[in-house]
């Protein structure tokens, strides 16, 4: 290999780079669609009650955010890596329709099952619509610049969270639950508007078609329901020794190694192995892993929680989970001020991880005599906390990889944690589930059956109205089966916590990275830095591939598949 130049020089395309106003104008476009797919997360957390109560469906209450979560979770890599080499705009757009699609769907659902057909095909949309965002923003905003767009992003979410339960109470009591997904459609409207308007990206040029990774694809999917349903049905559908439950372990596990296998030997791998090689990449991986299982986990019962104990409707219940979005809102927005102010990003995510875990044991200690005061500033720490790590660690893993990965890596670490998001609704929802019939039954007896349907159509406005013999055991079922799990989640944060403490603070690039950067596909290897190499191992395999770093900092190699 040779190398001419030093890092100062410009790469390849800066002087095309794009003006401050098109920045803006496609932040604008990607702020819109990332707002479409937060809300849809949190406008059904308030609605859910009652949704689940008129179908008849409180025993699925679970797969209604679960199909969601797992649905999202298996495409992201894919969108990821078919974005990288196709082009953001196109994907994004096809997310966007398969979003509206799934919407439609939930709004006609005439029962249960059509409600959670609808949340997957959603999910199958949705799965894109955040990662795409992120990606695209990092095509044309150095990581040192990109700290305070991230806040921003992070902000979206923030106001989603308490946009959307206030929206999904208002549409509860007012129009009926279906407009929660019948909003979806002018929002997705205007979404595919500002795409079409403002996201002008250079599309990836290819001298053959790329080979899409099709056995990946269905490996990961395959093994991620696996591991899903497992933990779903565990303990509630089904005992954990039960042979179902234990065959589905043994298949995630199996398919698990299967993908690795598969990978290695893609032309096109969905998820390059060779990005574990790199350090700070594995690392906050996990740490995404554990802090989803602890975030999701706790969000999405919640809201249920707070209508059901204290006995206000969906709307009070919404305004109750402002504080916890509103120090989500401020720290990330924040925090992305100060990383592109001074480079240093480390202590951001360490002190989120010690905030979370902080927020969770004080959640966990309320009663159901607790005062309202008392749990907003509870969920305010546990915002706080958030607002710290979530945005910072998608920075970290973009830092780290050229433009022509920045997608796949983006997408590989937000797959394993909407794989932590799925494993924590499904842990705590099977646990809470199972916890909450059998105190019921334990302290009503036949009464919580009511000839076998009234437990499953409990909904907030009918246990208000009952009688207090009956209403107060059902209100402390609810506070005990669900708030002492979240203590058992505080591990998880001290987990990523001392994972984080081993990530090597590499400087933010003052320059965005182009996808002419060398990359080896079909060994998944990927050049860490634009100008020189962090891993000597890279810098090795991309030799014996034969390629060459020219005077400006960019990099040929011999033909791939993209």
């Amino acid at each position: 290999m040779t190398t001419t130049s030093t890092a100062e020089q410009t790469p390849p395309g800066e002087s095309d780079a794009p003006s401050q106003k098109h920045i803006m104008l496609l932040f604008i476009g990607l702020m819109i669609t990332m707002l479409l797919a937060a809300l849809n997360q949190t406008v059904l957390s308030t609605a859910l009650p009652t949704i689940v109560g008129d179908l008849n469906g409180v025993d699925h209450m679970t797969w209604v955010i679960t199909s969601y979560i797992l649905a999202s979770t298996i495409v992201m890599p894919v969108y990821g890596r078919i974005s990288d080499l196709l082009g953001r705009k196109p994907v994004i757009l096809a997310a966007i329709v398969m979003f509206m699609a799934g919407s439609v769907v939930g709004a006609l659902a005439g029962n249960i099952v059509w409600l959670i057909v609808g949340r997957v095909i959603q999910g199958l949309g949705g799965g894109g619509l955040i990662i795409l965002s992120q990606a695209a923003i990092a095509d044309v905003v150095s990581p040192r610049e990109r700290g305070k767009y991230m806040g921003f992003m992070g902000a979206v979410f923030a106001f989603a969270s308490v946009a959307g339960p206030l929206l999904g109470g208002w549409l509860t009591e007012g129009p009926g639950w279906r407009w929660a997904f019948w909003i979806n459609l002018p929002l997705g409207a205007l979404a595919i508007a500002a795409t079409i308007a403002f996201m002008k990206l250079p599309k990836p040029q290819h001298e053959t078609r790329p080979k899409l990774d099709y056995l990946g694809m269905v490996v990961l999917g395959t093994a991620t329901t696996a591991l899903v349903l497992m933990c779903t049905w565990g303990g509630h559908t089904y005992s954990w020794g039960s042979p179902i439950i234990i065959a589905l372990g043994v298949a995630s596990a199996v398919l698990a190694v299967a993908f690795v296998f598969v990978e290695r030997r893609a032309s096109i791998p969905i998820i390059p192995m060779k990005l574990f090689s790199n350090r700070n990449f594995s690392l906050v991986t996990f740490a995404a892993l554990m802090v989803g299982i602890a975030m999701f986990g706790a969000l999405g019962y919640m809201p249920t929680y707070i209508q059901m104990v204290t006995g206000v409707d969906a709307t009070i219940a919404g305004l109750y989970m402002i504080p916890m979005m509103g120090g989500l809102l401020v720290t990330s927005i924040i925090s992305g001020q100060v990383v592109s102010r001074t480079g240093r990003y480390k202590l951001f995510p360490l002190a989120g991880a010690v905030v979370i875990g902080i927020g969770l044991g004080l959640i966990s200690s309320l009663k159901v005599d607790s005062p309202v005061w008392l749990m907003c500033i509870y969920l305010a720490v546990f915002g706080i906390g958030l607002g710290l790590i979530m945005q910072i660690l998608t920075l970290i893993v973009q830092n780290e990889f050229p433009g022509a990965m920045v997608g796949t890596a983006t997408a590989a670490t937000n797959y394993f944690r909407q794989v932590g998001a799925t494993l924590g609704s499904a842990i705590v929802g099977s646990i809470f589930t199972s916890r909450l019939v059998s105190l019921l039954s334990e302290r009503l007896g036949s009464a919580a059956s009511g000839g076998g349907s009234s437990s499953n159509s409990l909904t907030p406005e009918k246990v208000a109205t009952m009688p207090d013999a009956i209403r107060i055991p059902v209100i402390e079922s609810y506070n005990e089966a669900l708030l002492p799990i979240f203590l058992f989640i505080v591990p998880l944060a001290a987990v990523a916590l001392i994972v984080l403490l081993f990530v090597d603070e590499h400087p933010l690039s003052t320059k965005v990275r182009g996808a002419t950067e060398a990359e080896a596909l079909g060994e998944g290897q990927v050049m860490p830095e634009p100008f020189e190499f962090r891993d000597r191992s890279a810098q090795d395999t991309l030799s014996a591939a034969g390629a060459t770093t020219t005077s400006s900092g960019s990099s040929t190699s011999p033909k791939a598949d993209d």
